[in-house]
């Protein structure tokens, strides 16, 4: 006779099933039996240092791979952590699956250890949030929770598991592969006019930008197809001259993308320009090839005088001198960059290209950066993981050196260090003046030295000359690396 299951067992199992292999965790009383429990199902516990990393590290492998990415965590503090991380996912359309730890049911109401209402906190920046309510239920709840978080338009799912449910005998067994696929849903819009258009344009929403169909989508249809997941906009730097793009089209279609802050509301288009929402795009053809060569020249214009910008040979390093010290490393086919937001980050979009890149997406936020290299030396141990972040950012992960440390996930990072807060320090000089700016210094810290101490391998760079090489120096260590580099305190670059 087969022994029953506990609901922990059942959990982890079921998640083996559906094809995760880490669980992103960070431990706490309610969470030990799925601690124990991976142990049986084949499940790597990826341990980190602060809830919020685990979910930036289970976000970046969701992108990566189109798989959920698991985080774990436990309840009431450790639960409410990880939530603000949540945001950054949701807004980036990227499928994962928060598992929290939770009070006893048998103890809800009566003043329980860590007691919170978990499932209403999460709701707002999920697709769904509940709490389980039984043993018998959990492998369920697992399917549904994958496929949530997967179909349709992709993003965070949320799922509370109270300890005793953990704890508690289940017969119930594990589901099969099949159970865990998406829901399908019907593609709609098989063809469209275009209306005599001259100028169309289809715009990518985060989701969609990573389908390998929606790549192909420009080549097939002769329309231009321009992706867009900044929190900047119609002024993303990465995109060049896009603003003016977007200003001369007359028809623009919308795949995945809402008519929202990132387009002014509509405001970033013509009057008259004909908008339309599509699920795909079939049966279109489109072969004014000047259209497509003067978007894509838009797109990739950079001031001219970018080329020949170089720092002060007594520093701070200018950052487009920086990035193109950077370049190199990520000329390889299976490049990834990473890019935080801030100015600096700005500064890295515009001036770096890789085969693969993840940024802090429309959210806006800030500190994903070292959680998100991670996870892509996870998902890809064979490619060059190169992560640009300021100095503020730094100090929201900073410790998670720690983690990469001990999985041996070998990225490199650099820190643009300017000793400030500068995205808000630039709006303190614009909007009340310099002599006004106060209140976001930072000191300028040896972050490589930092980062040495924790284990990795640290840099710490003032001077050009410098550069070149820390960042040798980084690379071959093989371990994960913090080049740290005093940079001038610009704003964003703008053009």
């Amino acid at each position: 006779m087969k022994s029953p299951l506990r609901g922990a067992d059942l959990l982890a199992r079921s998640l083996a099933a559906a094809g995760a292999r880490h669980l992103f965790a960070l431990s706490g009383n309610h969470v030990m039996p799925v601690f124990d429990a991976a142990l049986d199902a084949g499940l790597e516990i990826i341990h980190v240092r602060h809830e919020a990393a685990a979910v930036h590290m289970a976000d970046a492998w969701g992108r990566l791979t189109g798989e959920p990415g698991i985080a774990l965590v436990t309840g009431g503090p450790g639960h409410a952590n990880a939530v603000g991380a949540l945001y950054t996912a949701l807004a980036s359309e990227s499928p994962l699956v928060l598992i929290s730890g939770h009070a006893p049911l048998a103890e809800l109401g009566s003043g329980a250890f860590q007691e919170m209402r978990q499932a209403a906190m999460a709701a707002p920046v999920t697709k769904a949030s509940w709490v389980a309510q039984s043993a018998d239920t959990l492998a369920a709840e697992v399917v549904r929770a994958w496929r949530e978080a997967s179909s349709g338009t992709p993003g965070p799912v949320h799922l509370s598991v109270p300890n005793d449910v953990l704890d508690a005998a289940t017969a119930v067994s594990v589901p099969a592969r099949a159970a865990f696929g998406p829901s399908v849903e019907g593609e709609g819009g098989n063809a469209l006019s275009l209306g005599g258009a001259q100028r169309p344009l289809i715009i990518a929403g985060p989701a969609m930008m990573r389908k390998q169909g929606v790549r192909q989508l420009e080549e097939a249809t002769g329309i231009p197809v321009i992706g867009m997941e900044s929190p900047r906009g119609v002024n993303d730097p990465s995109l060049g001259h896009l603003a003016e793009v977007l200003a001369r089209a007359d028809c623009v279609m919308l795949l995945g993308k809402r008519v929202d802050f990132t387009l002014k509301f509509g405001n970033a288009f013509a009057p008259g320009c004909r908008v339309v929402h599509l699920e795909a795009v079939k049966g279109i053809s489109f072969k004014d090839g000047a259209w497509l060569e003067e978007v894509h020249s838009a797109l990739r214009y950079r001031p001219p005088e970018w080329r020949t910008v170089q720092s002060k040979p007594e520093g701070p390093l200018h950052p487009v001198a920086l990035c193109r010290e950077i370049q190199p490393l990520l000329d390889k086919p299976d490049a990834i960059l990473v890019s935080d937001g801030g100015e600096f980050g700005q500064w890295a979009q515009a001036c770096l290209s890789a085969p693969r890149r993840l940024i802090n997406g429309p959210a806006g936020s800030i500190g994903s950066a070292l959680p998100f290299a991670a996870a892509a030396k996870l998902a890809h141990p064979e490619a060059s993981v190169v992560a640009m972040l300021g100095d503020g950012t730094l100090g929201f992960h900073l410790s998670e050196f720690d983690t990469a440390v001990r999985y041996g996930l070998g990225y490199i990072s650099v820190v643009g260090n300017d000793a400030t807060w500068n995205a808000e320090y630039q709006i303190q000089v614009r909007a009340y003046g310099m002599e006004r700016a106060k209140g976001c210094e930072l000191l300028p810290t040896r972050y490589g030295a930092a980062a040495q101490a924790l284990g990795a391998h640290g840099e710490d760079v003032a001077r050009p000359d410098e550069l070149s090489r820390a960042l040798q120096r980084a690379t071959a260590s093989g371990k994960p690396a913090c080049v740290n580099v005093m940079v001038e305190r610009l704003a964003a670059p703008k053009y």
